[in-house]
Parts: structure tokens; C-alpha cells; sequence
């Protein structure tokens, strides 16, 4: 006998209270039941959104990976151009400086270079701690990869002084004339 039936039967409850009691204890269990349905669906819902993070992450630590991974191919790309491209300058005895960070630098040419250096046909880039000389269709070929490692590369300018306006066009400057 169940102790509803016991206290009925005692006549210290009557059957209104009865049916009474019996409804709250079913209001609770389905109380309880809906709560925990609910604390599931929280549990799912942030099981989700730390999925949805964790994914975020990945991607982002992808990213990173593949755009370290771009750079040191890229890298790897201009050191094989200098090796394979740099001019020897054995032989060379002119001391042609120029400036790299506010720094001047010198490098040994030949005559030869040297033209070739001021009149912009070759190029002047910085391989580890040294420089070389390069031709100047692969400094284009540098520049467009990384344009730090060109350190110099002379271009022709149009004077800021017209021919017939400048005052020195009569005076020549000797050919053998070192700055």
C-alpha cells in the first residue's frame, strides 16, 4: 500500500488533497525533466560554439603557417636568382661606394661595371652580409619579390633643368673625373 493510500484510509487526508500532492509530485518530476533537457541543450550549445572556436584557430594558425611557408619560398627563390645571376668581379680594383640604412659601402669594379653601374644596366643587392652585382632584368625579377634586397640601382631622370636653361651647358666635365 502505497502511504496515499495509508492516509486516506486513516481519514488524515482526503481525496482533494490527495489528488493535490499527486499533481505537485508530477509538476516537479516534469520540472526536473525539462531542466535537465534545457542543461543539455546549454551543454550542446557551448560544446558547439568551443568547436566553432577551436575551428577559428585552426584556420588562423593555418594561415600563419602557410604565409611563413610563402615567405621562406619566396626568400629561397631570390637567394637561387643571386647565385645564379651574380657578376664576377675578380679583378676588380675601383672602389665604388655607395649608400645602404644611411650607411656608406664600398664595392670593387671593374671600369666597366662601374658604367655599367651608373648607367643603371646592372645592379647592386645585398646577399647575407655581403653584396653582389646582378644584372638588371633579375634585380626586376627581386624587386618584385622582396624590393629590400635591391640596394642599388641608378635610373635615368629627366633633368629639373632644361638644356637651354642650364647656366653650366658650356663647361665640360672631363671624362676621367672620379667623385
Amino acid at each position: 500500500m502505497s502511504l496515499r493510500d495509508q492516509l486516506l484510509k486513516s481519514g488524515l487526508a482526503n481525496q482533494k488533497q490527495a489528488k493535490k500532492a499527486e499533481k505537485e509530485v508530477s509538476k516537479q518530476k516534469y520540472q526536473e525533466a525539462k531542466g535537465s533537457a534545457q542543461a543539455d541543450d546549454e551543454v550542446k550549445r557551448l560544446a558547439e560554439q568551443a568547436r566553432i572556436e577551436q575551428a577559428e584557430r585552426s584556420r588562423e594558425l593555418n594561415r600563419q603557417q602557410r604565409e611563413q611557408a610563402e615567405a621562406k619560398a619566396i626568400q629561397a627563390q631570390i637567394r637561387q636568382l643571386i647565385d645564379l645571376n651574380k657578376i664576377n668581379t675578380t679583378g676588380a680594383s675601383i672602389s665604388y661606394q655607395f649608400a645602404d640604412n644611411n650607411k656608406v659601402k664600398n664595392i670593387y669594379v671593374t671600369p666597366t661595371l662601374q658604367d655599367q653601374l651608373i648607367h643603371g644596366v646592372i645592379a647592386i643587392v645585398r646577399a647575407g652580409e655581403s653584396y653582389v652585382l646582378i644584372p638588371k632584368q633579375v634585380s626586376d625579377k627581386i624587386s618584385q619579390r622582396d624590393p629590400s634586397h635591391i640596394v642599388l640601382l641608378n635610373t635615368k631622370t629627366q633633368s629639373p633643368i632644361a638644356e637651354e636653361e642650364d647656366p653650366y651647358a658650356a663647361y665640360q666635365v672631363p671624362d676621367d673625373l672620379m667623385w
